[in-house]
């Protein structure tokens, strides 16, 4: 079994530098250290999913690279720059779009109303705005249909669809999901899972969105995208990351290929 400084062979057909490079970071909460030296990375075009039991450090690694968590060591980069000292909203200008559990949407706003605060705050107008929404809606066609529908009246199912469709109108060149299956009923999660393929993939067109239901036409004008995902699900992970991440007390246990996340792997790093 591999241990915190290996890792599994990575495929061949991930090789371009990394967007996101978390190097040895640690972070405390309440006097007590949480992070105890995370290093992990991911490249455009690549969904890795992070891994672990309850409270082994997951969220805390996201919100440190998201800057609601400061760290005490260690290193963030994005693109290359250092962002690790950045707000919180510099590191989101700089790139990054975050879902965090709990979805954070507002509850007493509409689904048009949540959308256009994204929009707004990133001083997105005009025809960007509406080309950003009509992407968005390619992707999550329910949302369209329901837009005077209020957040807090959503299902747990289409609240998802509108936290991950009011990050992507910022425009990120990393997208962060913080247990996006939880409380989603399985067909959901599989339309959720399409979504995700269909998000990484470099140069997205039309043709692709035919191919699965609910999938975006275009993303973005260059239609390139990381995703970093925190979750629990092992068969949503196998069926739709590249790469995996595993965490125990606070450290990455084990990391690989999504391949070499067997039943084995699975028993001795992510079951109770």
């Amino acid at each position: 079994m591999q241990t915190a400084t290996d890792s599994l062979p990575v495929s061949n057909d991930i090789q371009r530098a990394p967007l996101l490079q978390v190097s040895q970071i640690e972070t405390d909460i309440g006097g007590s250290r949480i992070l105890r030296g995370v290093t992990l990375e991911v490249r455009t075009g690549e969904l890795v999913a992070l891994m672990g039991r309850n409270g082994v450090g997951k969220t805390t690694t996201l919100r440190s690279i998201t800057g609601i968590r400061p760290i005490r060591a260690g290193s963030i980069t994005l693109a290359g720059q250092r962002i690790d000292k950045l707000s919180i909203d510099a590191r989101a200008r700089a790139g990054i779009g975050y879902v965090p559990q709990g979805r954070d949407i507002f509850p007493h706003l509409t689904i048009e109303e949540n959308l256009r605060v994204g929009l707004v705050v990133h001083g997105r107008k005009g025809a960007d705005a509406r080309d950003a929404l009509d992407r968005v809606f390619t992707l999550f066609p329910v949302l369209k249909e329901m837009l005077s529908r209020k957040g807090g009246v959503l299902s747990g199912g289409q609240q998802q669809q509108l936290a991950i469709g009011r990050a992507l109108l910022t425009n990120p060149k990393l997208l962060i999901l913080d247990e996006p299956t939880e409380g989603i009923q399985p067909s959901i999660i599989d339309q959720i899972g399409d979504t995700l393929k269909k998000l990484k993939v470099e140069g997205l067109n039309r043709n692709y969105a035919e191919e699965v239901q609910h999938a975006i036409a275009e993303l973005k004008t260059e239609g390139k995208l990381a995703i970093l995902l925190v979750e629990q699900y092992v068969d949503f992970c196998r069926e739709i990351a590249d790469r995996f991440y595993a965490m125990d007390r606070g450290v990455v246990t084990i990391s690989g290929p999504i391949s070499s996340l067997t039943d084995d792997v699975v028993k001795a790093h992510l079951q109770v």
